[in-house]
């Protein structure tokens, strides 16, 4: 039980927040230098955790 409270909590939580922490990473790093290699892959990272998890992209942030 545990162990599938935790497997959940990851999940449900950190993917998330990782998911939106290298959103904003690129987004920085775009706004600083332009669009870089690493800014592009740290994109289509976002993107392709965001199809796996089946979240939707928001239009705002609320």
């Amino acid at each position: 039980m545990r162990r599938a409270f935790g497997r959940w909590a990851i999940a449900a939580i950190a993917v998330p927040l990782a998911v939106a922490g290298a959103k904003k990473v690129s987004d920085r790093i775009e706004a600083r230098r332009g669009s870089t290699r690493a800014s592009r892959l740290l994109r289509r990272g976002t993107t392709l955790a965001e199809k796996l998890t089946g979240r939707k992209k928001r239009r705002f942030a609320w």
